[in-house]
């Protein structure tokens, strides 16, 4: 059996950690992880993180620049498992939403969707706004998962990597094929 083949975008929102965790994650799980960063991503991740592009592209096994719409993943004829962006600012909720394609990592979501493969949106922003609702009702009717990276609290975490490691696992297992969530602790 090959590799899986998921497809990472990060943006500029906040919680690049998500998608950092995300791809390390993959990697032990042995799916073959094709990253996008965009500009505001590689700011916020060096801000929050102190990750430049290339330390966050080393972490996949293939880097396309967000300017590269004629990139592999940009085809439907390019078999992938799924599609997570981690973290998706609201900006690019709304591109996604309404088809605009203007990236290579809003293109990969756009190809994700028409060919009925799972796409998972982690949204960051609170309060959401009527546009925000409005455009992850969209995505939802088209197929695809609206997953704020929202806490869980059964397994008592005791750190901040628990809480991130515990909502990185449950989204793996939405888009690489056999992967099993930890088992958690219970109350």
């Amino acid at each position: 059996m090959t590799a899986p083949r998921i497809v990472v975008g990060i943006t500029g929102a906040t919680g690049a950690v998500y998608g950092v965790r995300l791809l390390q994650r993959l990697r032990s799980m042995g799916a073959e992880t094709h990253l996008v960063v965009t500009p505001a991503g590689v700011l916020n991740a060096h801000h929050e993180l102190g990750l430049d592009r290339r330390e966050l592209e080393a972490r996949a096994d293939v880097a396309h620049a967000p300017g590269d719409v004629g990139a592999a993943i940009a085809s439907g004829s390019f078999e992938t498992a799924g599609m997570v962006v981690a973290p998706c600012s609201m900006k690019t909720l709304a591109a996604i939403a309404h088809g605009l394609s203007d990236n290579l990592l809003t293109r990969a979501a756009d190809v994700t969707l028409k060919e009925r493969r799972r796409l998972v949106l982690m949204v960051r922003e609170t309060p959401f706004n009527l546009a925000h609702l409005r455009n992850m009702t969209a995505v939802t009717e088209m197929g695809g998962i609206i997953f704020p990276p929202l806490p869980a609290f059964y397994h008592r975490p005791t750190t901040l990597d628990e809480l991130i490691d515990d909502t990185v696992e449950r989204v793996a297992s939405l888009v690489a094929p056999g992967a099993r969530p930890k088992p958690w602790q219970g109350l």
